[in-house]
């Protein structure tokens, strides 16, 4: 299926603090989302930190996110896992609190096979109503769904479309070319937004868009109006924020940079620990150059 949803989706950090969720906070991010301009919202992806959260904690997200938005923006809910029936167990149950759709990432670490990879999200869809998108991101599971794949895979009525964060352009573009006008493709990487957009791609989802929507969205606005001029512009002038986005894992260096605008993020959740020292200047120095106000 295409067009489930097209533009900006904040891959959405979870703010903690000493009780566990902070729920209060999490709405006023939703909030800020929402005012600039940003589509849909992707809740307990990578980002999001779930690994490290109660199943408690995942439901009272969800729960909460879904009635915050109150239909003004879509929710996505991150259930991939590497066991098959606990990503199936968890996307019935995105569904079953609200959730527009689900983004389920590859199973990690088991290095299931291409017909593994099917079978898999086969599963999923088979078990929900609602849209599916796959997330490719060999870096982190050591899996990666090969363009063959993705078209298979494109075939699945609810198979919405895929999360490509493989950073490989070849792949992508070979992505694209089987599954376009059957599937949408979707940039997981920040810094090759413009490239995938450029090509075909239904929109971002973004871990830089936690601190800049408006900026995203005014990159996706431009390409989708065929002034890529002014769209390689704003990609030019986004990059140096967006590395330093990721000058540590993903989302260290992000939630550090909600607290720098003013939110009260929290810390990550051990093993990830706070941005060392020296990256906070380099991107407390990246979210000034990126016009964005500070509480330094």
């Amino acid at each position: 299926m295409t067009g489930f949803f097209n533009g900006i989706a904040t891959a959405m950090i979870t703010p903690f603090d000493k009780n566990g969720v902070n729920l209060e906070e999490f709405g006023k991010m939703i909030e800020y989302q929402i005012e600039g301009g940003t589509d849909a919202l992707v809740v307990l992806g990578t980002t999001g930190e779930p690994a490290t959260m109660t199943e408690a904690e995942k439901e009272s997200v969800i729960t909460y996110a879904v009635k915050k938005a109150a239909g003004r923006i879509k929710i996505i809910v991150g259930t991939g896992s590497n066991d098959t029936a606990k990503a199936v167990a968890a996307s019935v149950r995105a569904e079953k609190l609200g959730a527009d759709g689900v983004l389920a990432v590859t199973p990690y670490y088991n290095k299931c096979t291409q017909k593994g990879l099917y079978e898999y999200y086969k599963a999923i869809c088979d078990a929900v109503k609602i849209p599916v998108i796959a997330y490719n991101v060999p870096s982190r599971t050591a899996v990666n769904v090969l363009p063959e794949t993705a078209e298979k895979l494109a075939s699945i009525p609810n198979m919405a479309g895929i999360k490509e964060a493989s950073g490989n352009m070849a792949q992508v573009c070979e992505t694209m070319r089987r599954i376009r006008g059957k599937m949408d493709l979707y940039s997981g990487e920040d810094f090759l937004n413009l490239p995938m957009l450029a090509i075909g791609g239904a929109g971002l989802i973004s871990v830089a868009s936690n601190i800049a929507p408006k900026l995203l969205k005014k990159m996706y606005t431009l390409v989708q109006e065929n002034k890529l001029k002014e769209a390689n512009e704003v990609q030019d002038f986004l990059l140096p924020f967006e590395d330093a986005c990721f000058v540590e894992v993903n989302p260290i260096p992000v939630k550090a940079a909600y607290n720098m605008i003013g939110f009260n993020a929290g810390v990550p959740r051990s093993p990830l620990t706070e941005l060392e020292d020296k990256n906070k200047q380099i991107l407390l120095q990246a979210i000034k150059n990126a016009g964005l106000k500070t509480y330094d």
